[in-house]
């Protein structure tokens, strides 16, 4: 078996040797930089693996494509005018905090903070009234 692998390590070795010859690793991208190395560690071993395919697909873990989700989610918010329409997207977005913070293995005190009706209905009555007739 050892000697089968030194065949194909032979075999390996020509083939890069050739294509630097024929300058096929000339002006590759990122080359002359540093390698960004990832620190993985914060997250569970289990978990590695697949957040690095995930990466390497070009798509965000589930937590991260959540988190856009509520960042978009919030940008919206601030811009509606009409309140039923604020009710149904802080419905929506107390939802997928509430689904984030379900999904995450942290502290009940670094939870993400939901948004209530409450608050915006006040602030709305208190801008009305501070407007007039």
């Amino acid at each position: 078996m050892s000697n089968l692998f030194t065949i194909f390590e032979k075999i390996a070795e020509q083939r890069i040797q050739e294509a630097m010859e024929r300058g096929e690793f000339d002006n590759l991208p990122g080359a002359g930089k540093p390698l960004t190395l990832e620190d993985d560690s914060h997250l569970p071993a289990d978990l590695r693996i697949a957040y690095k395919i995930l990466k390497n697909a070009d798509c965000l873990p589930p937590e991260l494509e959540l988190r856009k989700e509520i960042r978009t989610t919030e940008e919206l918010l601030s811009g509606i005018q009409d309140t039923q329409e604020k009710y149904h997207q802080m419905k929506k977005l107390n939802y997928l905090i509430m689904k984030l913070n379900t999904m995450r293995r942290v502290s009940p005190l670094l939870e993400e903070h939901q948004v209530y009706y409450p608050k915006v209905l006040d602030r709305l009555a208190r801008n009305k009234d501070n407007k007039g007739p």
